[in-house]
């Protein structure tokens, strides 16, 4: 309850810098609207959302995101195999698809194990399932987990993690790529797994509009298409919907929250640039 507690104070903050953010709101005043003294609210944003107050006022700015959007455009139509971090490269050399058809997962229901267990991220806490072939679900809340309990009343489900969830644990502790890849046991149509493994493409701290992705699977029209495929992306962070935003330069809508892809968003533009 308590971290519940602490989330929604840091999305209320979240909400006032972003409604307030050209008048350049001090630590004092952000603090004053959620009712904490400065140097409680200080911690508790760091710790939740990564980094500083001042340092996500800097990001969120329109001119900052629309910067990240030119970048990632421009990434996207260079090789970036070559002199990027291990860090940026974490999607496309460490997270693996293993996508399987829907009648494969069903059949799989009967004898179906699933472990699930509750993480801390620097962005809220989140939740993992897997099965034996990878994860199937990460979610910052627990409606996936509820999800997978009633779509598959004959699995079991059981608390703890297995060795891609260990991985994607210990990512969020050190931010160092894995030592082997983490594998996603996926269920999605054809399309949906391609829009998907075209998000596995944006490196860390770049931003892409939905037109990119559309262009980047050869289905230029298929804009829309491609948001719903994106809003159905069971996989929060790993498979990086995050850094899908409007061309414009605004962030758009999120699955996990507005707020939650903005700190996401603002943490790896500081810290993973």
């Amino acid at each position: 309850m308590e971290d519940q507690y602490h989330f929604d104070v840091i999305a209320r903050a979240i909400c006032f810098i972003k409604k307030e953010h050209f008048k350049q709101p001090s630590l004092d005043e952000i603090a004053g609207h959620v009712h904490l003294s400065k140097f409680h609210f200080q911690r508790l944003f760091k710790k939740w959302v990564g980094i500083s107050p001042k340092e996500y006022l800097q990001f969120i700015t329109l001119e900052k995101a629309k910067e990240s959007l030119r970048k990632g455009q421009t990434t996207l139509e260079t090789s970036y195999d070559l002199g990027l971090s291990g860090n940026s490269r974490l999607h496309d050399l460490f997270v693996k698809i293993a996508a399987c058809t829907p009648g494969e997962f069903k059949k799989r229901g009967e004898n179906l194990n699933i472990h699930f267990k509750e993480i801390e991220t620097p962005f809220g806490l989140a939740t993992i399932a897997e099965t034996e072939r990878g994860i199937c679900s990460f979610s910052f809340d627990s409606l996936n987990i509820n999800r997978l309990k009633t779509e598959y009343t004959q699995a079991n489900f059981t608390n703890g993690l297995l060795k891609n969830g260990q991985l994607l644990q210990a990512y969020f502790k050190t931010w160092k790529a894995p030592i082997a890849p983490i594998n996603l046991d996926l269920i999605g149509t054809p399309f949906q797994i391609q829009v998907w493994n075209a998000l596995l493409q944006i490196p860390s701290s770049n931003l892409v509009a939905y037109q990119n992705i559309a262009e980047m699977i050869e289905n230029p029209k298929a804009v829309r298409a491609v948001g719903t495929a994106i809003g159905k992306n069971p996989i929060a962070y790993l498979i990086p919907c995050h850094r899908v935003i409007k061309s414009d330069g605004e962030m758009g809508n999120y699955r996990w929250t507005a707020e939650r892809k903005i700190a996401i968003n603002s943490y790896e533009a500081i810290k993973l640039n």
